[in-house]
This record gives C-alpha cells, structure tokens and sequence, in this order.
C-alpha cells in the first residue's frame, strides 16, 4: 500500500505544479506521467482484490464441488448399504437351508433307527415265539418315542438357526445410519464453503472501503493544497484534463 500512497502524492505534486487554464479552473498536465502513476496504483492495489474476485468467479464451482462429494458419498453409502443387506440376506438363506438339511438329515436318521429298532423287534418277535408281545410293543414304542426326540430336536435346531436372521435386521440399522452421516457430512461442507466465500467478501468489502477512503483524502488534499488560485479552488471536482494543451 506504500506505493499506492507514494504515486498519489505524485499526482498531488503535478496538480499543485500544473499550469492552469486562463479563464477556467482547469489545468494542463502531462499525461502520460499521470498515466503512468495511474498505472503504478493500480499496480500496487493488494493481491487480496484479485483473490477475492477469484473467490467469487469459483464459489459455483467449489459449492458444485461439494455437492459431488456428497453425492459421492451417499451413492457409495446406499452402494455399501445394498452389499449388507444382499450378504446378509444370502447368510440368513444359507443358515435356513443348513437348518433344513440338518433338519432333515436327523429327521431321516431318526426314522431310519425307527425302522431298524421296528424291524429288530419283528425279527425277535418272529426268532423268539416265546417272547411275549407286550416285549414287542414295547421296544416298537421306544422306537417312536426317540423319532419324535429327533424330530423335536431337529424342529428346535431350525428354529435356532432361523433366529439368527435378525442380522438382516441389523444390516438394515447401519445403512440407515451411513446415509444420515453422508447427508450430514454433505450439509457440513455446504456450510463450511458458503462461511468462507463470505469472509472473503467481507475482507474485500473491508479492503476496499480502506482504499476509497484513502482515495476520498488525496482528493480532499487536492482541493485545499498550494497552488490554489486567489479566486477558488485549484480542483472543483471536474475532471482531469488528461489530453494536455
């Protein structure tokens, strides 16, 4: 900023030293060095201007950003969510079908001891005339009441089995809880870059109000510096006369 007031007093100096206008209250001053110091100002303005401005020109961009990022996200959410729950269907299927086939491999097994226990007792029965048939029905009797063991062993084993597809349910609660912290995270960074464009505004609002009211005092100067005629003032705020005599 140092030479932005330096190349003001210059121009202060040329206007005070300008030769005036007869009968005006204008001045001849020589352009091209008030160009040049022009120039040399606007040279000098901080580089915060521009990087405001840049700020500005990409906040569509940078707020596109962050919604791809949480588009993003939650895409891959629902994609980790749909995996869960296929994996963990596909096990509570698996886990059915092993209860089943356990189910009915000792249902099987069960009725194939039945049979053999039956056949065993009609094989006595038929070896053995002596042995009474109350004997029979009793071994015929044991038979059944350890298919129906088996049976109820197996039914309560499928049931166990079955009962652990609550990780469905499970699966289901944490996709569930991925999205809620996708969109959270989404409304999180939309905050975030929406707070830093306006800082930004608010440092080039502030920056530029610095450089108008440092321009506002040159020009405060120039109207009440040296040089001015016994009959006004040297500047009355018409323009410069750039193009000379």
């Amino acid at each position: 900023m140092y030479k932005v007031f330096e190349a003001i007093d210059e121009l202060v100096t040329i206007l005070e030293e300008a030769r005036g206008v007869p009968m005006t209250s204008g001045c001849v001053v020589p352009r091209g060095d008030v160009l040049e110091l022009l120039d040399e100002v606007r040279d000098a303005l901080p580089t915060e201007m521009d990087d405001a401005q840049d700020v500005l020109d990409r906040k569509d961009e940078i707020v596109g950003g962050a919604e791809h990022a949480a588009e993003t996200m939650l895409s891959k959410a629902r994609l980790d969510a749909e995996k869960a729950v296929a994996e963990a269907h596909a096990e509570a299927q698996r886990m059915v079908a092993e209860a089943t086939d356990h189910a009915h491999r000792l249902v099987g097994e069960a009725q194939a001891e039945a049979d053999r226990v039956a056949a065993a007792g009609r094989a006595e029965y038929e070896g053995l005339v002596g042995r009474s048939r109350d004997e029979a029905d009793r071994m015929i009797q044991a038979g059944r009441e350890a298919y129906e063991r088996s049976v109820e062993e197996g039914r309560f084993e499928q049931g166990r089995l079955v009962a652990q597809t609550e990780v469905v349910q499970t699966a289901r609660a944490e996709a569930a809880r991925l999205l809620d912290e996708a969109r959270a995270e989404a409304a999180r960074q939309r905050a975030e870059c929406d707070a830093y464009v306006d800082d930004k505004l608010g440092e080039f609002e502030d920056l530029l109000g610095h450089t108008l009211r440092s321009v506002g005092k040159g020009r405060v100067h120039l109207r009440g510096g040296p040089g001015v005629p016994a009959g006004g003032p040297a500047f009355d705020g018409a323009p410069f006369d750039y193009e000379g005599a």
